[in-house]
C-alpha cells in the first residue's frame, strides 16, 4: 500500500480533498500520518474525524528550525512514507529534513512558479495588474519554492476580483489537481527522475 505523509499548518482543506481521493480510490493509498505544526489548526480535526494517525509538534517548543525538523523528521520515520505532502505547511524546511527525504516531498503552492515564490501571491497577483494566475506543484528542495516543476494549473484573473475571491478560486484549483498529482505518484506514473 503507497503511503502518504501529509504536513499541514491551518485549515486542511487539501488534506480532506486527499482524504476523499484516498476515500473513493482515486489515490491508491493511504494517509498514514497527518502532522501538524500548529496546535490550533483545523486539519487534525478533519484527520481525526478520519481516524487518521495525527500529531503536532508545536515549533514554537523548539530552539532552532534543525532540532524542529530533526523531531518532525523522526516522527515521520516511524512509518516510513513513500510520498511526503506539504498541503499548506507554512514552515521553510532546513537540510536537516530535506537532505532525508530528498525526492520523497512535494509542495502545492499558490503561483504559476517561478512568479510568486513565499508568501502573499494573490495580493502580488492583483496588485501587479496579471490576467493569470494559478497553483504549482513541485518537488521540495533547499531552494523556498524552487524545486522542479510537477504540474502547474491556470485560471484567468476577473476584472475587479479581490484577493478574497482570488483565493477561493485558487483553493477550488488546489483541491482538484493535488489528489490527481498524488494519485500519480502512487501508481507510479510519477517519479522523480
Amino acid at each position: 500500500m503507497f503511503k502518504i505523509a501529509v504536513l499541514i499548518s491551518g485549515n486542511g482543506s487539501n488534506l480532506e480533498a486527499l482524504i476523499d481521493a484516498c476515500n473513493k480510490n482515486i489515490i491508491k493509498g493511504k494517509i498514514d500520518i497527518v502532522i501538524s505544526n500548529n496546535p490550533e489548526a483545523y486539519g487534525i480535526v478533519r484527520a481525526r474525524s478520519s481516524n487518521i494517525n495525527n500529531k503536532i509538534i508545536d515549533n514554537k517548543e523548539f530552539e532552532t528550525r534543525e532540532d524542529f525538523d530533526l523531531a518532525l523528521s523522526q516522527e515521520i520515520q516511524k512509518t516510513n512514507p513513500d510520498l511526503i505532502v506539504l498541503a499548506g505547511f507554512m514552515r521553510i524546511l532546513t537540510p536537516v529534513f530535506i537532505e532525508h527525504f530528498i525526492d520523497k516531498i512535494i509542495n502545492i503552492h499558490p503561483s504559476l512558479l517561478p512568479k510568486y515564490p513565499g508568501l502573499n501571491t494573490h495580493k502580488s497577483v492583483i496588485e501587479n495588474g496579471d490576467t493569470k494566475h494559478g497553483i504549482t506543484i513541485h518537488f521540495v528542495n533547499q531552494i523556498l519554492d524552487g524545486g522542479k516543476i510537477i504540474a502547474q494549473g491556470e485560471i484567468s484573473v476577473k476584472k475587479n476580483e479581490t484577493e478574497e475571491e482570488l483565493k477561493k478560486r485558487i483553493h477550488s484549483l488546489e483541491h482538484i489537481m493535488l489528489p490527481k498529482v498524488v494519485s500519480k505518484f502512487a501508481d507510479g506514473s510519477i517519479h522523480k527522475d
